[in-house]
């Protein structure tokens, strides 16, 4: 079950540290071991940080990193609670449905944080690590980073608006492109679509990315804050409307056979052999 009212963090179930520093909340995955794949309870600590960091006036701009070898590998799999259940196909895409809205409200709470996110990306960044470096405002990679939505191959659509943001960052046929076939891309690959500002040798990232999250916060936290809301509003328009598309399909093919066949085939190391259904 997803846990929707909780609001502490018990210790030793941290997937996210929030510390405040001259300025800057750095939020950090920190979940190494686990290559900092992602859960529902990832879900509702990114919703309680963004909610703490919205109304801190000392934070005037966030980084976002991650501990370990890779930012985030994708969906962790083996996390409780990762399925969702229900008396029926119909009840169970019910469900999915209304708990891909609330991850969606918990997402955009923070895409839309008052203050910019610095996202610095090493390693993999696949699936929802993907879709969570695209929420930042801008993004720094190390040059041993590998980006990649694998989801279609899975039997299961892109959950979180990875897809419609590289659209709005790179333009339609790359976003199908990199949806439709899950391939990877390297870091310099990704700056030449726009999807990261800037790819810097991996001695070099947290330097790099400190330093420019920090240029920001040392601007007027009203006109910088101002800026990007108005920049948003023009990127985004339409992008609720997109999302809950987005999870409506989710909800489908999450209960498919198809995805049952797809992480079979993963954990089997097979081809799938989707039928559509």
């Amino acid at each position: 079950m997803i846990d929707t009212i909780g609001t502490d963090i018990p210790e030793g179930e941290e997937r996210l540290r929030l510390d405040v520093e001259d300025g800057l909340g750095v939020l950090t995955l920190c979940r190494p071991r686990k290559l900092n794949a992602w859960s529902w309870e990832s879900t509702r600590q990114l919703g309680l940080f963004a909610d703490r960091i919205r109304f801190d006036g000392s934070i005037r701009a966030v980084l976002l990193r991650a501990e370990g070898r890779a930012f985030c590998a994708g969906i962790d799999v083996t996390a409780p609670g990762g399925a969702i259940t229900g008396r029926s196909g119909a009840e169970r895409t019910h469900h999915y449905y209304e708990g891909l809205r609330w991850a969606h409200e918990r997402f955009r709470a923070f895409a839309r944080l008052p203050q910019p996110v610095v996202a610095a990306v090493q390693g993999y960044c696949l699936g929802f690590g993907f879709e969570l470096a695209l929420m930042a405002d801008v993004r720094i990679a190390a040059d041993d980073a590998v980006f990649a939505l694998p989801e279609a191959g899975l039997g299961v659509a892109v959950d979180a608006g990875g897809d419609l943001r590289i659209a709005r960052e790179a333009g339609a046929g790359w976003a199908k492109l990199l949806a439709l076939t899950g391939r990877r891309i390297e870091a310099p690959t990704a700056e030449r679509l726009r999807l990261v500002q800037q790819f810097v040798p991996t001695a070099e990232l947290s330097g790099t990315s400190r330093a420019l999250a920090a240029e920001i916060a040392a601007n007027a936290p009203l006109a910088v804050q101002g800026i990007k809301r108005g920049i948003d509003a023009y990127a985004d328009a339409g992008m609720t409307e997109a999302l809950d598309r987005v999870a409506m399909n989710a909800a489908i093919t999450l209960t498919s056979e198809d995805s049952r066949e797809g992480y079979a085939a993963k954990a089997a190391g097979r081809p799938a052999a989707f039928e559509g259904k």
